[in-house]
């Protein structure tokens, strides 16, 4: 009785070994879908990449910074245009 037992607690182990196994490689799978999927609906959505949106954000700053020498230049020039002028 007792190897009896032992057996079929033996091939009790066997087969929730096997279970298991075979769940971990169902939620792998399920896993790997969702995550096609959830990619898909946002490439559908045209949801921007975190490095496009830095490198995007980066290149404004620098903009941004051009743009607001070039207004300074811009300023003194036109300064320098009206003293020119009261002066004549």
């Amino acid at each position: 009785m007792s190897q009896s037992n032992s057996n079929l607690f033996s091939k009790l182990t066997e087969i929730l070994s096997e279970t298991a196994g075979a769940a971990s490689g169902v939620k792998k799978e399920i896993e790997i879908i969702v995550k096609s999927q959830v990619e898909k609906i946002l490439n559908d959505f045209e949801v921007v990449q975190r490095d496009e949106f830095d490198l995007i954000k980066e290149m404004l700053i620098k903009e941004k910074e051009k743009s607001m020498l070039l207004e300074k230049k811009l300023n003194e020039i036109e300064k320098k245009l009206k003293k020119s002028k009261s002066t004549k």
